[in-house]
């Protein structure tokens, strides 16, 4: 379902400007008529708006919680909420941190056997990817690298070693997540063997990018 190429992810917070679903729904559109091959959302609402764009849609369903540090769709609740509002792929946390919810092996299954959806495994590092594999996901992301114990200190750019490894042992398609912030970076993901690269926050937010360039380019 998921074609090689990037895939922009559409998301903002509650306390971006930009957040709701009318906005990224606009964004999928714009990202649709540049050349995106899917779109990766959050939440019910934003799903169904951007899932008009006509792309392969990756579901998210972020639940924060202060207990657990797993808030990508962190039960078969929430990714049952994800298949409902119209994504035909489901990405979850699959690292083997506590949650407020199932096992992430019941989860992939469920999406897998019970809500006829492809699973969308997002990863820290290599151990991780493979037990994703086992448990039945199609696709495997690099997304969380650097975002957990195992895969701490978090690199400046991206993990291009974990899209080599991924691809070199799993045998799945890989996607290439995080810190993808120049069209060459992209390239180089490609070469490392991705079959697609995500980029959010250098295309869909705007006020990052101006944070960037007022600290980067603007006199102090």
């Amino acid at each position: 379902m998921l074609p090689r190429g990037l895939v922009v992810s559409c998301q903002a917070r509650a306390d971006n400007p930009l957040h709701g679903p009318m906005f990224m729904g606009a964004m999928a559109l714009a990202a649709r008529d540049g050349g995106a091959v899917a779109i990766r959302a959050n939440g019910p609402a934003d799903i169904a708006a951007v899932a008009a764009a006509g792309l392969p849609v990756i579901g998210i369903n972020k639940l924060f919680s202060d207990a657990h540090a797993v808030y990508i769709t962190p039960s078969i609740a929430a990714a049952e909420a994800v298949v409902a509002a119209g994504a035909g792929i489901v990405g979850l946390d699959c690292t083997m941190r506590p949650r407020d919810g199932e096992h992430p092996r019941d989860i992939v299954r469920h999406i897998r056997d019970q809500l006829g959806a492809e699973v969308f495994a997002d990863v820290s590092c290599l151990d991780e990817g493979l037990m994703a594999a086992d448990w039945g996901a199609h696709y495997l992301a690099t997304t969380l690298s650097g975002y957990t114990a195992t895969s701490e200190p978090r690199p400046d750019g991206p993990d291009l070693a974990l899209v080599e490894a991924l691809v070199s042992h799993s045998g799945l398609p890989v996607v290439a997540e995080g810190r993808y912030n120049r069209p060459e970076l992209v390239a180089s993901a490609f070469a490392a063997g991705a079959h697609a690269v995500v980029v959010g926050t250098m295309i869909t937010n705007p006020r990052e990018i101006t944070r960037m360039f007022v600290r980067q380019g603007v006199p102090s």
